[in-house]
């Protein structure tokens, strides 16, 4: 018998629907009516306008077979869910984190560094499983919804990106999705639909809880960070006990479940490891990308972080950042004019500044006032380089005009020069490599039979979900990382 706390939820979630002029929506997970300010057609906007900008942040993994692959995983997962109707998309991006995401309207994003730790092709759809369910229980909706309603609004990232460059509300926010962190509550909910979606699908459960140890492996592993996955789907709890029991309900009495182990790991022959460097890569303070070949030295010390779109340097006393992009949509416009444009588009307020050369490339160098709607005046300091069909970016912020810190910004923006050294260009990534064990022995000696580095062993070993001193068996598929250059 449900409590009169139930039935007075109930009341009070009718009663906001109504004054909310029928903001609500049925969860196709429950079939309930729920207080939403997302319709599904919003949903399916915030995905479909979100794709292009997620690939631009990250990139797409430029392995056709690959992803034909994982998008066949993910549909047959995705028929056996709540919506098999709706027009799903998985997708990996090229990026090293070890990683999975989802975005309203069906759009399910795998990192290549997740895939390479993974060891089935159960693992796999249950990962894929976990993240439709994300979707199918409107998670993401439900979040939005909880922020605006209570006022607290969605974390907008750094305020030098808006400035100069302003994507579509519906992109906008999928771009902020990806690092809204789910409540325990949603990553229970996931965790029991995507076993439930996997099991339908015909893939054996039983495969799952080894994910979750292999990410807590990662996290504990010295010198790694939280993997991204367990920062933005926080454990609930005991997660490897409680996936282990629904996984034995779910497979109780079914005996055609699949696992797909040595289909899967061959796959994973020349998948990327860690950092593409063609994509850009850090030797000290100084940045290096052979592709777009330039460099550009940032302010000594400064902590850094980069992505397929950007570099951003920060002081250690967060007294000072900056960025470094592409704008889009600039192949024929001048450096002076773009500011100008800034202006006219009203995406800035004012701009002080004037032409300079940097090291032979036509440049814009000076300030930036944004005005936002009943906020004081920011001032960012900014310079546009044209390098061939590119405008470069730079814009930076300090807590204090005229401070040292700014200084160091202007200093770093004038630094960009064209990337000429051999050297730093002819990089190339780590990459997995897929071999059988020639002989029985322990992981460690029989992957440097293989040619394994010595300073990979370690996530050898994870990626393998195996001990450096565990048992290997001859013949056994073993996923190592080798040094392409």
């Amino acid at each position: 018998m449900r409590s009169r706390s139930w039935w007075w939820a109930r009341l009070v979630a009718g009663v906001t629907c109504a004054a909310l002029l029928g903001a609500c929506a049925t969860n196709p997970v429950t079939g309930r009516r729920e207080i939403t300010l997302v319709s599904p057609a919003q949903e399916l906007e915030i995905g479909q306008q979100g794709y292009a900008p997620v690939l631009a942040a990250y990139g797409l993994y430029d392995d056709a077979t690959l992803q034909t692959y994982v998008n066949s995983v993910g549909q047959k997962v995705a028929r056996a869910s709540h919506l098999p109707d709706l027009d799903w998309h998985f997708t990996i991006v090229d990026d090293a984190a070890v990683n999975a995401f989802a975005m309203p309207g069906g759009y399910i994003y795998i990192t290549r560094g997740l895939l390479a730790y993974l060891n089935s092709e159960a693992q796999l759809a249950g990962v894929l499983g976990h993240e439709i369910g994300h979707v199918t229980r409107r998670h993401s909706a439900a979040r939005i919804t909880q922020q605006q309603l209570y006022g607290a609004g969605l974390a907008l990232g750094s305020v030098v990106s808006r400035t100069v460059e302003r994507y579509s509300g519906a992109a906008q926010q999928a771009l902020d999705l990806m690092f809204l962190q789910f409540s325990r509550t949603d990553e229970t909910q996931a965790d029991e639909l995507g076993v439930d979606y996997a099991t339908k699908a015909g893939f054996d459960p039983r495969e799952i809880p080894a994910t979750y140890a292999m990410l807590q492996r990662i996290s504990a592993q010295s010198g790694q960070r939280l993997p991204g996955f367990l920062e933005t789907h926080p454990d609930p709890g005991d997660r490897a006990r409680v996936t282990t029991e629904l996984a034995r309900r779910a497979a109780s009495g079914k005996s055609d479940l699949v696992i797909h182990a040595a289909q899967y790991v061959q796959r994973m022959d020349g998948v990327l490891f860690g950092q593409d460097p063609r994509q850009g890569y850090f030797v000290g303070d100084v940045y290096y990308h052979p592709t777009m070949r330039f460099q550009m030295t940032f302010p000594a010390g400064w902590a850094h972080q980069e992505s397929h779109s950007t570099v951003a340097a920060a002081e250690p006393g967060q007294s000072a950042i900056m960025q470094l992009s592409a704008a889009r949509a600039t192949a024929s416009i001048s450096p002076e004019a773009f500011a100008a444009k800034l202006v006219s588009d009203g995406a800035v307020s004012a701009v002080r500044g004037g032409p300079e050369t940097i090291h032979g490339h036509g440049s814009w160098v000076g300030q930036l006032d944004i005005a936002p709607a009943g906020q004081p005046v920011s001032t960012l300091d900014a310079a546009f380089i044209r390098k061939d069909a590119v405008l470069f970016q730079a814009v930076g912020q300090s807590k204090k005009a005229g401070d040292v810190f700014e200084q160091r910004i202007f200093s770093a923006i004038r630094s960009f020069a064209t990337l000429a050294d051999p050297a730093r260009i002819a990089v190339t990534p780590n990459r997995v490599r897929v071999r059988a064990a020639a002989a029985a022995g322990s992981f460690e000696t029989v992957v440097r039979r293989l040619g394994a580095e010595p300073s990979f062993l370690a996530a050898d070993a994870i990626m393998n979900n195996v001990e450096l001193a565990g048992p290997v068996v001859s013949g056994a598929l073993l996923k190592f990382v080798v040094r392409s250059n």
